[in-house]
């Protein structure tokens, strides 16, 4: 029976550590994962969801505030392999170096593209039509090293962050499962990585969320869908925030400035996008209230929604 340790943070990571420990080929006996972190607007300290799994399956969880600080506890486990997903910090070249089988990674993207903390959230927002998952070999540098085995995952026009995520973690689940014997029996050849076409997909800033209304109508919507549902695109209404929580393309050719109200009906509004076409924005959060549908804020708002307001301004 191998000996794996598992690390990784975020409820990507999960499914792929069940599939591990539920194989009776294998042994996880050590998970490492990030220190527990206050969330919401109480800052309730709330542990990552990998600890949550790993304490319902009876596996040690670690919690290194600083990974390269406190490794050697990591190496007393004596694994076979580290299998990571998603877990938030590089490895020191002492853990890289130490497992017989290697410390491999499980990526959502097809590497070299979308290196990276958020290769979701940048593949839907550039408006890609297919993604996937890519085992590889950890490297020092970060999500560089030879590629193991890779499974393409198309990406539909309807798809946003949350459902990719959710199809990404079950691909990367079952990639890991069939690749795993294949390093085990030492069949993998492993191929570097084409530098020259490395892109990179760092964590979304705050100022990344904010909607640009003089980009097309498909950019905007590809935007909207790859901040979806988390952390959600926003722009402003009247000087406040309003949070877009989805809409769709519409398109009609419209003559105006680039995010204008240029039509408001029960269910929707739309806006000018900068190629003149619309985005009918079916699910917003105004200032200081609750995600609601437009409908619903159409049919309780005193305030309603103005034709000829510029979103954005």
């Amino acid at each position: 029976m191998k000996k794996i340790v598992f690390m990784g943070t975020p409820d990507f990571s999960v499914p792929i550590l069940q599939s591990l420990a539920n194989n009776p080929e294998y042994e996880v006996v050590l998970i490492v994962t990030q220190p527990d972190r206050p969330k919401g607007r109480k800052k309730i300290l709330t542990p990552p969801p990998v600890k949550t799994a790993g304490e319902k399956l009876g596996i040690p969880v670690f919690q290194p505030e600083k990974l390269r600080d406190e490794y050697k506890k990591v190496l007393s486990y004596h694994p076979d392999i580290i299998v990571t997903a998603a877990y938030g910090q590089l490895l020191p070249k002492a853990l890289l170096d130490a497992p017989p089988f290697g410390c491999i990674n499980v990526h959502a993207s097809l590497l070299p593209e979308f290196r990276g903390g958020a290769p979701i959230h940048h593949a839907i927002i550039a408006g890609k039509k297919e993604t996937g998952i890519t085992i590889m070999y950890m490297a020092e540098k970060l999500d560089a090293g030879d590629i193991i085995s890779q499974v393409k995952v198309p990406i539909d026009e309807k798809d946003h962050v949350g459902s990719m995520h959710d199809k990404l973690s079950e691909a990367g689940a079952q990639l890991l499962m069939e690749t795993l014997p294949k390093i085990f029996a030492r069949e993998i050849e492993p191929v570097p990585q084409d530098e020259a076409k490395a892109t990179f997909a760092a964590n979304i800033r705050r100022e990344e969320e904010k909607i640009d209304w003089t980009k097309t109508a498909q950019e905007i919507f590809n935007h909207i869908r790859g901040l979806h549902p988390w952390p959600v695109a926003y722009t402003t209404y009247e000087g406040k925030i309003m949070k877009i929580w989805w809409g769709e393309t519409d398109h009609t050719q419209y003559s105006g400035k680039p995010g204008e109200i240029i039509r408001v009906e029960r269910d929707a509004f739309t806006v000018i996008c900068g190629d003149g076409k619309g985005l009918s924005v079916t699910e917003i959060q105004p200032a200081g209230k609750k995600r609601m549908m437009v409908k619903d804020y159409l049919q309780g708002s005193k305030e309603r929604i103005k034709i000829g307001t510029i979103l954005g301004g």
